[in-house]
């Protein structure tokens, strides 16, 4: 069997490596505030390519990232016009950042810092859902698609409804990127069938959870003081799924295996998740101009996982817990399973979605429809410590009807708004305490349910589903909610 990687076509002309390198660790690298030595990190990356390994994926957050990237871009056009190289990029704007004139100075700023005219695959991470403005970036970033500025749209760390929410509003998606690992396996649930339905690949990192899946970790004492971010991330992931004995048995498990192949951990970790069949590739970081791993990466085309090694793994994993939630929450809710434990090193806490307004001694939320002011109602009212949201629909802005047809992706966004007016309120999803759903068709109940059961299945609301024979406008789905914000100092009885 060749070591040669394989190849994959993301999309049609967008042919990668299915190990991609990562240049998230230069962000880690350079926080001492001294700059990677950009020509000798640019070689790196050359010498990356022409071994196969010649799909680069960065942020623009990642350092100097992007700048390197753009000088090994050069390096490789020198050697061949038609080089195969692809750099893969970010942009993780905060919420306030979503019209036409941001979303192009953004993107803007990608392509110089690449030195690209054409972005080969440009990635979305949103930071909130409750703020909606992740729809008029994706318009925006269709328009640059269309005017050849990105030749690809992806998105990171976008959990399985609003995956589904993007591709059923007609935007075209190539890949999504998010955490999967033996860790974590949250991303080989209903995300992955969204995938395989409609033709998205994902891209996974922390695969190798920032360097534990290997033997240096194999029967080690547990670390106390971690002072690589990316290490750091990773063992509250090992927390999460039952500590640091539980880990080692996976360890040990992954070893056994290795062994018997000529292979290191790391490939046995990886080879895993590339065979779950809604990944295109795994992305391996590089520390450039420390070391390299390109050998070891090429191991992976050397062997295959066969029955047994998957019987072996799989009885392992039944003493691990799942990560909670879906892809993406370790960023956008508590448990924050990031470096710092919260999104400090990130960005500062984004601002609620709707503003609030003092009227007759009650808060209101507005959302700014005219028929707040034409027809006399409000988008949410608090009073003392009670909220009520009016019945809400999936309306994007003044006109724009969400995912029209499609119950699943208007439950979605509803409730995203609704949890948006109780936010701009001083409430939280746990104070959710009763909500009503009304449908035009009862037969729909049950992704309507679901979804319903994805945001609150802890907090367990009471709840009313109402069947309605008529609605006005092109909605499947209204529901409205009521929160009670605990008094300081109440306690559950």
């Amino acid at each position: 069997m060749s070591n040669q990687p394989e190849r994959i076509e993301l999309a049609p002309g967008l042919e990668v490596s299915r190990v991609i390198t990562g240049l998230w660790q230069v962000a880690d690298m350079e926080r001492g505030g001294t700059l990677l030595d950009r020509t000798q990190a640019a070689k790196m990356l050359v010498d990356y390519a022409a071994e196969g390994f010649d799909t680069f994926d960065m942020a623009d957050h990642y350092g100097s990232a992007e700048l390197i990237s753009g000088a090994a871009r050069r390096m490789l056009l020198e050697q061949s016009e038609q080089s195969p190289a692809r750099f893969f990029t970010k942009w993780c704007p905060e919420p306030h950042q979503s019209s036409p004139e941001a979303v192009r100075q953004g993107i803007a700023e990608r392509c110089e810092r690449l030195g690209v005219e054409t972005i080969d695959l440009l990635q979305l991470h949103w930071w909130s859902f409750e703020h909606p403005g992740y729809l008029d970036v994706m318009d925006e970033l269709m328009r640059l698609k269309q005017d050849g500025v990105i030749a690809h749209i992806g998105v990171t760390n976008f959990d399985a409804d609003h995956l589904h929410v993007l591709v059923q509003q007609g935007y075209e998606i190539a890949t999504n990127q998010v955490s999967c690992s033996l860790l974590d396996r949250r991303a080989l649930g209903d995300l992955s069938h969204v995938c395989l339905e409609r033709g998205v690949k994902l891209l996974a990192y922390g695969t190798l959870a920032g360097g534990f899946f290997s033997e240096k970790w194999l029967g080690a004492a547990e670390p106390t003081d971690i002072p690589d971010w990316s290490k750091m991330k990773y063992k509250r992931f090992i927390d999460v799924v039952g500590g640091w004995s539980v880990f080692q048995n996976l360890l040990a498990c992954l070893d056994r295996i290795a062994r018997r192949h000529g292979v290191a951990i790391a490939n046995v970790a990886s080879r895993w998740v590339l065979d779950q069949p809604a990944v295109g590739a795994v992305i391996i970081g590089a520390r450039l101009t420390e070391n390299q791993h390109r050998a070891s990466n090429s191991n992976l085309f050397g062997f295959v996982l066969d029955e047994n090694d998957q019987t072996e793994i799989a009885k392992a994993l039944d003493g691990a817990a799942m990560v909670p939630g879906d892809c993406g929450q370790e960023y956008r809710r508590p448990p924050y399973l990031t470096a710092s434990g919260d999104l400090s090193h990130h960005l500062s806490a984004p601002p609620p979605f709707f503003s609030a307004v003092e009227k007759h001694g009650r808060m209101l939320t507005l959302s700014g429809s005219v028929w707040e002011e034409i027809a006399g109602h409000c988008r949410a009212m608090r009073i003392g410590n009670r909220i009520l949201v009016s019945g809400t629909t999936a309306t994007h802005g003044t006109d724009t009807v969400v995912c029209r047809g499609d119950v699943r992706g208007q439950t979605v966004y509803a409730l995203d708004k609704i949890l948006a007016a109780i936010a701009s309120l001083g409430g939280a999803p746990e104070d959710v305490v009763r909500t009503r759903i009304y449908m035009r068709d009862a037969d729909e109940w049950e992704p309507a349910s679901r979804v319903h059961g994805r945001y609150f299945g802890d907090i367990r609301p009471a709840n009313t589903l109402i069947e309605i024979s008529r609605f006005v406008g092109d909605y499947e789905i209204e529901i409205e909610a009521e929160a009670v914000v605990p008094e300081a100092g109440d306690t559950a009885a």
